[in-house]
């Protein structure tokens, strides 16, 4: 695993990919910071980080389309199943590279609120809770970046894919206002996930009865809690478009909220896309 991390990070320096994207992340939340801090003389740092999460639907997926679509596109990643680690260290290995080129810039925003505290009255336990939920925040999405490229050869779809996934979850809030609310909406809703959900499954593991057991299990479920009080169903959908967020629960530590269940969502999130990389890189291996 240490080997891998070495060799994807000194890939990262050797090539463009480590500096641009430091380069626009400390540019987004240099601009906030001018807005919000200097400007306006606002003393609340983690504004600055609400506002700068935006930049993370663009250089997110710019910074993980390559990691594993290129392996593949280049028949590389052969040579990952040959090495005496397991699939598991490999990916491992990988994202803690992609986490390393991450941290450089964050440590360098770590320094605003202490020099802003200077001048002002900073409140640093809130401007540090926030950013230890704006690492958490790109740490996700890093996850999901990296699962999304483990599914294709073509860097440039998974990058395509990447910003429409994150930008479908950065709107997910505002989105939830117009869907229906109603029971019958929710139920048709979740019906779609459902059967989305089982051709991931069959598209990650290639196990077509897993995914239909799977599906025929949720509609069990869902048709049992339908018989039993169909009014559950009732302003569902815009409920769990709102939970699933990973920005609004940043919006919580901005607040100076500090949420411990945000904290467990993130390695939650984590947590299960590197678990789906693996089966990705697995299924490959086998095939």
């Amino acid at each position: 695993m240490i080997a891998v991390f070495k060799h994807e990070l000194r890939t990262y320096f050797h090539s463009l990919t480590a500096y641009v994207f430091g380069a626009f992340l400390l540019a987004f939340v240099g601009i906030g910071a001018m807005l919000y801090n200097l400007q306006a003389a606002v003393s609340n740092f983690e504004f600055v980080l609400s506002f700068g999460s935006l930049v993370f639907v663009v250089i997110v997926p710019i910074l993980t389309m390559r990691v594993l679509a290129e392996e593949r596109r280049q028949k590389t990643d052969q040579l990952l199943y040959s090495l005496p680690i397991t699939t598991t260290q490999v990916i491992a290995g990988k994202y803690l590279a992609l986490l390393a080129v991450y941290i450089l810039p964050l440590a360098v925003i770590s320094i605003y609120p202490l020099i802003f505290s200077r001048f002002g009255e900073v409140y640093l336990p809130t401007s540090y809770g926030s950013l230890l939920a704006f690492f958490l925040l790109g740490a996700a999405l890093i996850a999901v970046g990296v699962f999304i490229s483990s599914l294709t050869d073509n860097q440039g779809f998974a990058a395509g894919i990447g910003i429409a996934a994150i930008l479908l979850n950065y709107y997910s809030v505002s989105l939830s206002e117009y869907v229906s609310a109603t029971a019958m909406g929710s139920i048709l809703t979740l019906c779609v996930l459902i059967f989305l959900l089982g051709l991931v499954i069959r598209a990650v593991t290639k196990n077509s009865y897993l995914a239909y057991w799977i599906c025929l299990g949720l509609m069990a479920v869902m048709t049992l809690v339908c018989w039993v009080d169909i009014s559950k169903f009732e302003g569902l959908l815009p409920k769990v478009m709102s939970t699933l967020s990973l920005f609004e629960r940043l919006t919580v530590f901005v607040n100076g909220v500090f949420d411990v269940t945000g904290i467990v969502y993130y390695l939650t999130v984590i947590v299960f896309f590197l678990f789906l990389a693996v089966q990705s890189l697995e299924k490959r291996r086998y095939n």
